[in-house]
């Protein structure tokens, strides 16, 4: 059971640690080209690296060089290291500060210990925590729209299956709607279509835009 006592983020940091330690570091996951061992590299690299983190959200020479950073530390620390010094949590500074842990820290974990878990077989969780949901769903209205940035020409709906909440992300004439649980919603806005439950719900033209939409960073 996760400790409830936890932030959010550090609830997923812990499970995902737990989950490397399990699956060891040649387990695949939903990123292309990545391992175990890449993701727990990529995620140290993000709290601990203040050269290379910047160039993760950037195209280009940039991305190139995180991504040599990323692989150097694969090739030069083992798997029990990176996973060790990963589940200590975030160095004192930016990744302490209570805004990030409650919005970026928490997305990037939550998506990146599902990335682990559908990849290897074990599917969606349903039991999660009633304050982690609504924790999931602020984060949806936060960076939805900035997530959803290259649909165009149609309108899109949020909402959370099977209850009343509801969010307008752009107006159109024509609206789609993405309809599921607040982590799965995550995991489609961060790109993972095809891993998530979600249904697409609208006329075929606006459900057909989101469709061939690519959605993330």
């Amino acid at each position: 059971m996760p400790n409830t006592e936890l932030p959010f983020d550090a609830r997923e940091r812990v499970a995902l640690c737990d989950l490397f330690d399990r699956l060891g570091p040649d387990a695949p996951t939903l990123l292309d080209g990545f391992t175990t061992k890449h993701l727990a590299a990529h995620l140290l690299l993000r709290e601990r690296d203040p050269i290379a983190a910047p160039c993760l959200v950037l195209p280009g020479p940039p991305a190139r060089f995180a991504e040599r950073r990323t692989a150097a530390m694969v090739r030069h620390r083992d798997f029990p290291w990176l996973v060790a010094r990963l589940r200590h949590g975030p160095p004192f500074g930016f990744f302490r500060l209570g805004w990030v842990r409650d919005f970026p820290s928490l997305n990037e974990f939550f998506v990146h210990h599902e990335d682990v878990r559908r990849a290897n077989g074990l599917g969606p969780r349903d039991d999660l925590p009633p304050d982690l949901e609504d924790a999931l769903w602020r984060n949806v209205g936060r960076g939805s729209r900035f997530l959803s940035r290259r649909l165009s020409g149609i309108g899109l709906d949020i909402g959370w299956a099977g209850t009343a909440q509801r969010i307008t992300v752009r107006a159109g004439e024509a609206t789609a709607e993405l309809s599921g649980s607040p982590g799965e919603l995550l995991l489609y806005l961060f790109g993972r279509q095809d891993a998530a439950r979600v249904d697409v719900l609208g006329p075929p033209h606006a459900v057909a835009a989101v469709q061939r939409t690519r959605f993330g960073m």
